[in-house]
């Protein structure tokens, strides 16, 4: 007996860990720098820590009320009705609740090239599919309306990542308002802003007020560094809110993560000393490294290197962790993320040195 036909279905691959690389290297993981997963390099809030040990002993109870305490709180945030708000296990659970909501057999969905692959995983998953347009290195990674109506043919779901993951461009705001109203009337657009509180441009989520078109989904796996406890949320328009009861999985978001998210959601000051940080180490990479780079609103850098293959392991034997983009389509390129001052500066010293000694691809 075998499972269904899967050979459609592209893997995520994700970032290098440091238990992984340092069993590979016969190194202690105490001695290298990972910058492969844009993870927030300061941690959770202290405030979150605590919440977790407080909420430990309650773990045999399932998270009703941190469920609906963390939905209310968002709603409050955003200044949205609750029904409005969809927590999951992480951004990708976002993801499967939307195409659940959204997708009947056969229906396509338009992403962006790179991108993340969960978008059309999760539509195939659902026996959907997937059509691509091209976020172009040659254009420097820009977005804008007619760059996606171009390749748009009617396709149920359009997502955008704005921050842009691994490029770190955005979509501007009016750029995406054209784009919500130049659609067919079935179709949804996804704004993924997984990156967002790094960013200069506004939310979306104020345009659900605007337009029933329009669905935002937001992460605390970066700025609020709880990405082990896999916590997201969707923000839809209020007209369709009440299909969340009939898409989500029960409980899927755990006690922890609610009671966490809540808690970082109090603590401004540990967000704010995080995108502070990311300002100067974003700032520090564009100008320190000896490569071209592209100017990002996301915690990362896109950095062109020859041979990103040879580079990223070439930094590994060195201690510093980095993202080779070549499952993103881009075998010239890798992904630093944004660390502290001594994790940074550290990955510039390494990276400069690899690259003046490794040869072109």
């Amino acid at each position: 007996m075998q499972p269904r036909d899967l050979s459609a279905h592209t893997p995520y691959v994700p970032g290098r860990g440091t238990e992984e690389v340092a069993r590979e290297l016969g190194m202690d993981p105490e001695d290298l720098t990972k910058l492969s997963s844009n993870e927030n390099p300061h941690g959770p809030s202290p405030k979150a820590i605590e919440a977790i040990e407080d909420a430990a002993p309650t773990v045999s109870v399932y998270p009703k009320t941190a469920h609906t305490d963390l939905t209310e709180a968002l709603a409050d945030k955003w200044d949205l009705e609750s029904e409005q708000v969809w927590v999951s296990p992480g951004a990708d659970g976002s993801i499967d609740y939307l195409t659940r909501a959204m997708l009947e057999p056969d229906d396509e969905i338009l992403e962006p090239s790179p991108g993340f692959s969960y978008y059309s995983m999760s539509a195939r998953y659902h026996h959907g599919d997937a059509a691509q347009y091209e976020v172009s290195k040659g254009d420097d990674f820009e977005q804008s309306a007619d760059l996606v109506l171009d390749a748009y043919d009617g396709e149920r779901m359009v997502y955008l990542t704005t921050p842009h993951n691994p490029s770190g461009s955005v979509i501007p705001r009016d750029e995406l308002v054209e784009l919500a109203e130049s659609v067919d009337d079935h179709t949804l657009i996804v704004v993924d802003e997984a990156y967002g509180e790094f960013a200069d441009e506004p939310s979306a989520i104020d345009l659900l007020s605007e337009y029933d078109n329009i669905a935002v989904m937001r992460t605390f796996s970066k700025a609020y560094g709880l990405a082990g406890l896999r916590i997201g949320y969707a923000c839809v328009p209020e007209a369709w809110a009440d299909a969340y009861a009939r898409v989500n999985t029960p409980f899927a978001a755990s006690e922890l993560a609610c009671r966490a998210a809540l808690a970082a959601l109090e603590d401004e000051e540990h967000v704010e000393k995080t995108v502070e940080s990311v300002e100067w180490a974003r700032d520090y990479l564009r100008t320190e490294l000896d490569v071209p780079t592209w100017e990002s609103a996301g915690n990362f850098v896109l950095a062109e290197v020859g041979d990103a293959s040879a580079v990223s392991q070439a930094a590994q034997r060195e201690g510093v962790i980095v993202r080779d983009c070549g499952s993103f389509g881009l075998p010239e390129c890798i992904r630093i993320s944004c660390g502290t001052e001594a994790q940074t500066k550290r990955a510039v010293e390494v990276l400069n040195q690899v690259v003046s000694e490794v040869p072109t691809a």
